[in-house]
């Protein structure tokens, strides 16, 4: 018999299931090396945005040109286009763990130069262009470097998981760095920021030497870099659904993301802001995209993500086109929140299915592909974004792209059951061939919408 109340036992079974969702969600914590890798990037991260606001800041007050603004993006960001596949390649047929105390140290010297340069009162744009370059050739490595890590850190079964929590981290620091960002820009200028973005490398840096990572046996690549290289595009443009998932990404990060270039425009001459401005507007972005990653976090299947990915595509749409418009400070606020929570499904949960479906000998070169199509259409989208902004203004330029996100969302979503069967197929076999039960590939395998009745 049991004694307690019924009021007492609801009470318990609430808190009971908010701690199997508080569990659920934040389950690849519970692995050491990647509680060193998670923390070390929050730290970072939080610097890199910190950066990322105040150099767009600097720049906008040195030149008061959109189109400056754009080719800074471009210059920062194209090297990733052209060169990420050879770092794909390299983090194939290397460590990547060393490959990654690499260019996170290179990274940390850079910071330093710039942050030096504004200190010291000699900046000039000319110098903002060179280490945004340079700093796009490291993450050419960097990047394809880090998503295929992951896989080294986590098992496959929680490496949904982990990407939506590294998504999450990626936006927590979304929401603190340019917040302090903005503060210290009103206060004591732009260089500090570039100062504490240097400083920071050294948790990424301090994460990554203790870990404890079991010996890896690369499998040796044959024939030539070329072909190597060959290799990852051929494997993506003849996979239907991974294939699919990064024209939409590349769509997206071309017409869509851009916005974010002209946001310094919104915040001092539609919104009448300055940086502090600025920072809150990135931010609200990040409290949406955070809300997103967490979301996924709490998943623990992959059905149905296909059609998140295309509703959050079209909702990114919808967002960006309302902000646009927007003439109150409060409400362009308040829009990028679901902006950001259905830019970061989207992306996530792309990030999510194609790393399911890649066999881990191919991972970084896919990963490659991806960082070509998430940031390195970006830089093109970004010159694109000033050269229309300067002619027809921000807010339609901002409009124009939201109603291309929406047209790439429909046309994706109508395409969903065309490469559902490839994707199941691709997925159950990754997953026998890495020991996971079959009944549970299979079930995992339906990622990209339930089959209706009349189909399969």
């Amino acid at each position: 018999m049991n004694d307690k109340p019924d009021q007492v036992q609801s009470a318990e079974k609430s808190e009971e299931v908010t701690d199997s969702r508080f569990s659920a969600i934040f389950r690849s914590l519970k692995n050491r090396n990647y509680q060193y890798f998670f923390t070390g990037q929050l730290i970072s991260l939080i610097g890199t945005w910190m950066q990322s606001v105040a150099q767009a800041w600097l720049v906008y007050r040195l030149t008061d040109s959109t189109v400056l603004l754009g080719f800074i993006i471009f210059a920062g960001q194209i090297p990733v286009f052209l060169l990420a596949p050879i770092g794909g390649a390299i983090a194939d047929k290397y460590n990547r763990r060393r490959i990654l105390l690499t260019t996170q140290t290179i990274s940390m010297v850079l910071a330093g130069v710039l942050a030096f340069l504004t200190l010291t009162g000699v900046i000039e744009v000319w110098h903002i262009f060179v280490l945004a370059a340079l700093l796009g050739l490291v993450n050419s490595f960097d990047i394809p470097t880090r998503q295929a890590f992951i896989v080294d850190i986590v098992k496959r079964e929680n490496l949904m998981n982990a990407i939506a929590l590294n998504s999450s981290m990626f936006n927590g620091a979304r929401i603190i760095g340019p917040a302090v960002a903005g503060l210290l820009v009103a206060t004591v200028g732009e260089g500090w920021c570039f100062f504490i973005n240097a400083a920071s490398y050294i948790a990424v840096l301090s994460g990554l030497v203790l870990m404890k990572l079991e010996t890896q046996n690369k499998t040796p690549l044959s024939g030539s870099a070329i072909s190597n290289i060959v290799e990852g595009f051929k494997f993506v443009a003849t996979t239907a659904p991974i294939r699919s998932l990064l024209l939409l990404l590349g769509l997206v990060s071309l017409m869509g993301t851009p916005y974010a270039v002209l946001m310094p425009i919104f915040a001092r001459e539609i919104l009448g802001g300055d940086a502090g401005s600025l920072g809150l507007l990135t931010g609200a972005a990040g409290v949406g995209a955070l809300a997103g990653a967490l979301s996924l976090a709490a998943r623990k299947g992959l059905k149905g993500i296909g059609r998140w990915i295309a509703f959050a595509t079209a909702g990114f749409g919808a967002s960006i086109i309302l902000f646009s418009f927007s003439r109150t400070f409060w409400l362009s606020v308040a829009l990028l929140v679901p902006a950001g929570l259905a830019m970061m499904i989207q992306m996530a949960a792309s990030n999510t299915l194609i790393q399911s479906m890649v066999p881990d000998n191919l991972r970084g070169r896919v990963m490659a592909v991806y960082s070509m199509m998430f940031m390195g259409m970006s830089p093109i989208g970004a010159i694109l974004a000033g050269i229309i902004a300067e002619n027809i203004g921000a807010p339609y330029t901002v409009a124009l792209g939201g109603i291309v996100c929406i047209i790439g969302a429909a046309v994706f979503g109508l395409n969903l059951p065309a490469f559902r069967h490839d994707a199941r197929q691709i997925i159950v076999a990754l997953n026998m061939s890495s020991g996971s039960p079959v009944d549970r590939a299979i079930g995992d395998a339906r990622i990209l919408s339930s089959p209706s009745p009349n189909k399969d």
